[in-house]
């Protein structure tokens, strides 16, 4: 049986206590919300907090609320809330899209949208899904508030730019019309960590050609966006030779690695055809909103 290192408990009861305790116990401690990331880690004792600070109780944290050109979601805004969620779909399909293949209901009913982005797993969905989204990652700590890109984000592998004393508190996506998404994965099983997956999101422009896109690709080697693929869909109309260039263009940039999971060939082949697959479906998505 995997037991983690002892540890004590504390149960926020608000952003500000939340902070307070951070600030107290300091870097020995570690924020836990569904958990789902954290204790299997501690499990492992690869991670060993002294200090678990429950904020299930941050109501104020649980929210997704359209402001004006934006939609805002808290960071404990859970996975199933997302998935069922009509207007983050109609707004942004690429979240329900890899909210369908997160884990399993479990998972999905305790997991939040914070704690995936807090551990930046390099096979974990909602990176590649925020990323493509231009997404906006809100901090707050002792200092006051900060806002980042997720480029500014996300340093690396299980690493952000949160501090010990910060707590992610919101996402903000820009919201634009004539725009579409998707997201695919390969698993090996129903619910498993990616082999690898694509995400893109499109903005036509009023004659049909790709004013704006951005690709995305999790479990391949990448942290951010593809900017090969997206320059070569600008400006042109979308088709089936511009899918297979933007394709080669991800299998070409990836740098997946060989594991149980799969070769380099058969990864780089996955970024190759998922990035096709995505950018169809995005595009079809985006010229529905731009016919409405």
């Amino acid at each position: 049986m995997q037991i983690p290192a002892p540890f004590d408990y504390v149960r926020a009861t608000t952003v500000e206590n939340a902070l307070e305790l951070l600030a107290r116990y300091g870097p020995d401690s570690r924020v836990v919300a569904g958990g789902h990331s954290l204790l299997p880690m501690m499990k492992l004792r690869l991670s060993r907090p002294e200090w678990l600070i429950d904020i299930n109780d941050l109501y104020e944290l649980d929210f997704i609320l359209r402001d004006g050109n934006k939609l805002r979601v808290g960071a404990l805004t859970r996975h199933t809330t997302l998935l069922e969620s009509e207007e983050v779909a109609g707004l942004f399909p690429i979240v329900r899209d890899a909210e369908r293949v997160i884990a399993d209901p479990v998972v999905r009913n305790r997991g939040t949208i914070g704690g995936s982005l807090c551990q930046a797993d390099p096979a974990e969905d909602l990176s590649t899904v925020c990323g493509v989204l231009g997404a906006e990652a809100v901090i707050r700590g002792p200092g006051g508030e900060r806002i980042l890109s997720m480029s500014e984000f996300h340093r690396g592998p299980y690493e952000t730019a949160v501090g010990h004393d910060e707590l992610l508190c919101e996402l903000r996506f820009g919201i634009r019309p004539r725009s579409g998404s998707a997201y695919e994965k390969v698993e090996r099983r129903v619910g498993d960590w990616a082999v690898g997956a694509a995400g893109a999101a499109v903005t036509l422009a009023a004659d049909g050609t790709v004013d704006d896109a951005a690709v995305g690709l999790t479990a391949l080697g990448l942290d951010h966006p593809l900017a090969g693929a997206a320059a070569v869909l600008r400006g042109r109309h979308p088709d089936e030779e511009l899918f297979a260039e933007a394709g080669r263009l991800a299998a070409e940039a990836c740098d997946p690695v060989a594991d149980q999971r799969g070769p380099v060939d058969y990864k780089r082949h996955l970024a190759d055809e998922l990035t096709q697959r995505v950018l169809r479906r995005a595009c079809a998505r985006a010229a529905q909103m731009q016919e409405g």
